[in-house]
């Protein structure tokens, strides 16, 4: 015979209260002392009492989990770190995820929001979308939505990245050591669709402000120091390809850089392989720097990063689909997060040069945030 199920009113008779007040401990809606409060946990404690998540479901129609669509899991470690703060914001919540990596697929992605749609998930997270008709189905069956770092439509909320002030931190931090041939690594605007949401895509901001940065310190842009591309090539044997393969025509170039400013750390260690192969030393030959702060630390060198506030866009993303779910009629917001600068070994200044180094940015520094 089945072992008989804990119930509500099993955990009430052990903390000697009502049940209606182990509801409202359990599902925190109401006031409770904190003296009753604690009797009751310790109550659900000792009984191994398991809330039915079936009948509260059905109480609040709500199937207390969220989808989540990925480009790719495997394809960059930021996609992992986004997508286990969204799932651990999830159950600290109560909510359980589905994760769907579309890999650059529409018709993948559109089977994962027709799948989310079946299973009446309370909200579906993108991190990226890939169709603005896919989050219009989402629209059309009044489901919450939210858009992690891209925005593929304006009528979500969204959580962003200050891609300029990333750039930019990077950027005086290698003029403030003394180099002026920078090379630029990054993804190219003319592959990444951009929605004119906002102003500019990742891609333009990135590149824009990189000239900027090195006009306000009177450089002229060489155009011979920008390589774009793609920052990663799905489904293809080592996604350093790219990197490496950028490094390469930068270092045939009759003057080479003394710094390179890359996209991602993925596209990092592509550039690592290209300068070991070339005999050249980082930072003595050449300095570094990534943007993500994903491998960074775990390079040789360690690397020098733009850290993206990974964790913090999880986690905000879930909140944001949390309020909206709890609130349909809510407005849709947009929370634009900055990024930080983590200075490590694998800067200097150039070759031959006197200059002292800029004292390091603190690692763990906190990220502001800014509501739009």
């Amino acid at each position: 015979m089945r072992p008989r199920s804990v119930t509500l009113l099993d955990v009430a008779r052990a903390a000697g209260v009502s049940r209606a007040t182990v509801a409202r401990v359990i599902n925190g809606d109401g006031y409770v002392g904190e003296e009753t409060r604690s009797r009751v946990e310790a109550a659900v404690q000792a009984t191994g009492y398991r809330p039915n998540v079936v009948a509260r479901g059905l109480r609040t129609q709500r199937s207390y989990t969220i989808g989540h669509i990925v480009l790719e899991i495997g394809a960059n470690p930021f996609f992992t770190h986004v997508v286990r703060a969204v799932e651990g914001e999830a159950l600290a919540n109560g909510y359980k995820t589905f994760l769907f990596n579309h890999k650059g697929n529409t018709a993948d992605e559109r089977l994962a929001v027709e799948s989310f749609i079946e299973r009446r998930v309370d909200a579906v997270i993108f991190t990226y979308a890939q169709d603005a008709a896919n989050i219009a189905l989402l629209r059309a069956a009044a489901m919450p939505v939210v858009q992690i770092e891209r925005q593929r439509t304006g009528d979500t909320s969204a959580v962003l990245v200050d891609n300029p002030a990333g750039v930019r931190m990077a950027m005086r931090h290698l003029i403030g050591l003394g180099h002026r041939r920078i090379a630029f690594i990054g993804g190219d605007p003319a592959l990444y669709p951009h929605a004119r949401i906002q102003p500019r895509s990742i891609e333009e901001e990135r590149l824009d402000t990189y000239r900027d940065c090195l006009r306000e310190a009177g450089i002229d842009p060489d155009p011979d120091l920008v390589r774009l591309g793609r920052y990663i090539k799905l489904g293809a044997d080592g996604s350093d390809s790219e990197g490496y393969r950028h490094t390469r025509d930068l270092l045939a170039l009759a003057e080479r850089p003394t710094a390179l400013f890359v996209g991602t750390d993925m596209l990092a260690t592509g550039a690592l392989q290209a300068l070991y192969e070339a005999r050249l030393r980082v930072p003595d030959d050449i300095a570094l720097v990534g943007f993500d702060d994903t491998l960074a630390p775990h390079l040789a060198p360690k690397l020098t990063s733009v850290a993206q506030p990974m964790a913090e866009l999880g986690l905000t993303a879930f909140q944001l689909a949390l309020a909206a779910i709890e609130d349909p009629r809510s407005a849709p917001r947009v929370v634009t997060l900055a990024p930080h600068l983590v200075v490590r070994q694998s800067t200097a200044p150039p070759s031959g040069s006197t200059r002292p180094a800029d004292p390091p940015a603190r690692e763990g520094e906190i990220a502001s945030r800014q509501t739009v």
